[in-house]
């Protein structure tokens, strides 16, 4: 039986590590966390890889270091590498159109406005492979602002128990298939934060005042046209 590949997008480089965009990558960290294979990744056909076996699963985790918008390089070099059918991928990647927390499995279909997932159509010449699409949040405006943003802070509160979420749908999804795997997690509901650990209105990082505007590290912001910190 081949083994199941998962690509997790984001973009390379400390200024991104913690940024909505990756969360793919995040969802990567933590199944290589869970199997043990944490630091063990080889750097080759533009990707960091890692994998083996776990839980009875043959898997194989990939980071497409390129930039965002050419994630299709990596992913068209590992499939050849690995003789592998579009059936046995799954790509992980962050979704604006989705509200925070909520996943969203999906076989074959357009980009829809994600330039990793456009990257990737384009090198492969075809759509049909499936994709989990993790919710950051709709921008109130100008996406590209959102998507390379941080995570509020209630938003933070909440981010071990959707990546633990998400690693569990890439296991469901290697194990059962896509419509398995949806049938159980796209009903997901993410649990609000506890307000009693978030800093008090005023302070940096605590929630925004009545006029939508919180203290940050470098000033007073509206929290819709937050900047990555």
């Amino acid at each position: 039986m081949p083994s199941k590949i998962v690509f997790g997008l984001g973009n390379p480089g400390s200024q991104y590590a913690n940024t909505r965009h990756n969360i793919g990558w995040m969802v990567l960290d933590r199944l290589a966390d869970r199997a043990g294979w944490a630091g063990r990744a080889r750097n080759k056909d533009a990707a960091a890889t890692t994998g083996g076996r776990y839980k009875g699963l043959d898997l194989v985790l990939v980071k497409p270091m390129t930039y965002m918008n050419e994630s299709g390089i990596a992913v068209r070099k590992i499939l050849a590498r690995e003789r592998a059918p579009l059936t046995e991928i799954l790509v992980v990647v962050d979704d604006f159109a989705l509200p925070f927390g909520k996943l969203r499995f999906r076989e074959g279909g357009g980009p829809g406005g994600h330039n990793g997932l456009r990257s990737i159509i384009a090198e492969l010449g075809n759509e049909q492979f499936a994709r989990l699409r993790i919710g950051i949040g709709e921008p109130g405006r100008g996406f590209v602002d959102h998507v390379l943003s941080t995570f509020a802070p209630e938003e933070k509160l909440r981010l071990d128990e959707l990546l633990d979420e998400a690693a569990d749908a890439v296991e469901a999804w290697a194990r059962e298939g896509v419509n398995r795997a949806a049938n159980r997690h796209n009903r997901f509901e993410l649990r609000p934060a506890d307000a009693t650990l978030l800093a008090p209105p005023g302070e940096v990082d605590g929630p925004p005042g009545p006029d939508g505007i919180r203290r940050t590290k470098t000033g007073w912001r509206k929290v819709r046209d937050e900047a990555p910190e």
